[in-house]
This record gives structure tokens, sequence and C-alpha cells, in this order.
């Protein structure tokens, strides 16, 4: 048996939007599935989103950087590898997140590549996610930035940790947003082979 996740739909026989809202929107489904005594319908509740990327931008040094970001939901201030979504059609996700590392913490990269691919939720949503590394990286100056950074993203702290030492914060529990801790440890695994195997920046996601 091949060990590959592969694209699948079972039959829905219904479908009810319960919510749309600014950035995603929740439906429920009525799925036919396996049971007990053959085939039976259940519901099964979807966050419809739009997807997003994220970026591992590593510099010379092999540190990462990391911004500082209020999430309300979980109620926390977390560390995180800059994100965002996918919220321009038919943008190239590598120049979606280059867009994104320049707005939230105000960088360039000279070289982009496909680290990882991830649906972050998939019991309960679809947003898919691709985190790029960005390395030779510069500075932009903040003349040349044209945004604006308002609410959650009012006041973004950024740090840069040594690749090894942000490995040890994920395994101690002390990192807990998902694009950092995948990202953070895809590049301490591909690092291990001076980073060879990573797919180009425009790789199709299937």
């Amino acid at each position: 048996m091949s060990v590959r996740d592969t694209p699948e739909r079972w039959e829905v026989v219904g479908s009810t939007e319960r919510f749309a809202g600014h950035v995603f929107r929740v439906r429920s489904d009525q799925v036919r599935m396996p049971g007990l005594d053959g085939m039976e319908v259940v519901t099964r509740d979807i966050v419809v989103h739009p997807g997003s990327v994220g970026i591992v931008a590593l510099d010379d040094e092999e540190r990462v950087l990391l911004i500082r970001q209020y999430r309300h939901a979980p109620g926390r201030l977390l560390w995180e590898a800059p994100a965002g979504l996918r919220d321009v059609d038919g943008e190239p996700l590598w120049r979606t997140a280059a867009r994104e590392l320049a707005e939230e913490a105000g960088y360039q990269a000279e070289r982009w590549d496909t680290l990882v691919d991830i649906f972050t939720s998939p019991g309960m949503s679809d947003e898919r996610q691709r985190i790029f590394l960005a390395r030779g990286l510069t500075e932009i100056p903040p003349d040349e930035i044209d945004f604006q950074r308002v609410h959650e993203e009012a006041d973004l702290p950024a740090v840069w940790v040594p690749l090894d030492e942000a490995v040890g914060k994920v395994l101690a529990g002390r990192l807990h947003n998902p694009t950092a801790v995948t990202g953070i440890l895809a590049a301490h695994a591909a690092r291990a082979n001076g980073f060879r195997d990573l797919r180009a920046a425009d790789a199709p996601e299937d």
C-alpha cells in the first residue's frame, strides 16, 4: 500500500451553510459513510477556509525569525512564524508568502523553497497551508513597506532564535503555533542533508 495522501470524496447527500464570516464559513454536510449495518448518513460540520501560507525565515547564522502575536481564541501571546491568508486570487503562493514576510516582519528573501504542505486541522476544516523556507534575507526599509498594521498585528515583537534552540523549545512545549512548530521541525530535518530534497517554490500541491 502506498503511503501517500490522495484525493477522495464520499457522497454528500445534503449541505447547509450555518455561518458566513469575514474569513471563513461553516457548513454542515450530510455524508454517506460505512456503519455497523451498511451505509448510513452522518453530519459533519466543516470550517470552509481560503487557505494560508507560512514562512520559516532562516538567516545566514541558521536562526529562525519568530514574531509574537495575540491570539484571542486560545487567549495567548504566541511566538509564531510569519503567515497569512491566501487572499489574492491567482497570486502564486510564494508571492503571497513574500508579501506576508514583508508586511509582518519587514524582510525580503532572495531564495524561496517549499518546505512542507499541511492541512491545519483536517478533522474540522479544509484549510490548506504551504510553509516555505525563505533564505538570503535582507531587511526592507520601513518607508518602502506599504502596509498599515492594526488590531492583532499592531505590535509584533520579533526575535531571531537559533534553529536548534527553536527545536528544543518546540519539544519542551514552549511553542504552540502550528505553523511555527511544523516549520521549525521540518527545517531542522531538511538541514540534515543540506536542504537538497526541498521542492521548488512553485511545486504543485497535489
